[in-house]
């Protein structure tokens, strides 16, 4: 109810009165947004590396001149600040919240860039997480962007369907790692997408092999690589395979994953990646 002794006639939108308890319209977010793709990185399992994905694939972009963001969308595991060594909390202004930016000009917006020290549990409950990332993507200056990587959390509940529905995606890239189980679960996440209408742009099969650095072999560790089958059963149309390679550790702890190379791995995928977005500019 109205603030009786402040004269409230109950038009929020045209208040100036600050503090008022009596507000009942959230002020409506002018954030400056121009963001042309939107590509999700997801997975029906963790650990298999979607984070790291999101991140190379960015930083792949960045390099090709692109102009690039990161939504975190793993709100309560959030892990891309610290793959590109960003600290400190993020500002906000009159049009919405800053973005944080990494080394190369990406733009960032994460849960952790808004935590008083990154250590801290988000322990939310699925209609917070929801909001909070609808803020994400409508209060944030992302201003001009090319492509935008949002990087999901694993599973195809709250999250996934909150992010399908309300942002404009153009398509997702799957993680998987190769084992049989693990290309079941990618394969849960891959019908949904089909389901909701979602082009499914490639599979990145992560940790697919480790290149001994005395013989030169390729060891199988975690058995031999699926991505060709499950490519090949869920109609996808890109295949990029990625080795399990204790680099990918050191510089994500270091802060400095845009600076891997990834010397062409990621190919496939960023051609498929360019080809959607010419497809529907062509459409326009």
């Amino acid at each position: 109810m109205a603030d009786e002794s402040l004269d409230c006639g109950g038009a929020c939108s045209g208040c100036n009165v600050e503090g008022c308890g009596s507000r009942t319209e959230a002020p409506k977010p002018t954030a400056r947004k121009n963001v042309k793709n939107v590509i999700g990185v997801v997975s029906g399992k963790g650990g298999v590396g979607k984070s790291l994905v999101t991140s190379l694939l960015a930083s792949e972009m960045a390099r090709k001149g692109f102009k690039v963001a990161i939504l975190d969308a793993d709100v309560t595991g959030p892990s891309i600040p610290k793959t590109f060594g960003i600290h400190g909390q993020i500002s906000a202004d009159a049009d919405g919240i800053n973005p944080a930016q990494t080394e190369s000009g990406i733009k960032v917006m994460s849960i952790n860039l808004m935590l008083p020290q990154a250590d801290l549990p988000v322990a939310w409950r699925g209609p917070v997480i929801t909001g909070i990332l609808n803020q994400f993507w409508n209060e944030t200056n992302w201003e001009d962007v090319d492509y935008m990587f949002v990087d999901m959390p694993p599973g195809t509940s709250d999250v996934f369907l909150t992010v399908m529905h309300a942002f404009p995606i153009d398509g997702i890239v799957t993680v998987s790692a190769p084992q049989e189980l693990v290309a079941m679960i990618v394969g849960k996440a891959v019908n949904l997408a089909h389901d909701m209408d979602k082009q499914v742009i490639g599979l990145v099969e992560n940790m697919a092999y480790f290149k001994c650095d005395e013989c030169g072999k390729d060891h199988y560790i975690f058995g031999e690589p699926q991505g060709k089958i499950v490519a090949k059963r869920y109609q996808i149309p890109a295949l990029a395979t990625l080795p399990l390679d204790p680099t990918f550790a050191r510089m994500c702890d270091e802060g400095q994953i845009e600076n891997y190379d990834v010397e062409g791995a990621l190919n496939p995928i960023i051609e498929q990646i360019e080809a959607v977005a010419a497809r529907k500019v062509a459409a326009e």
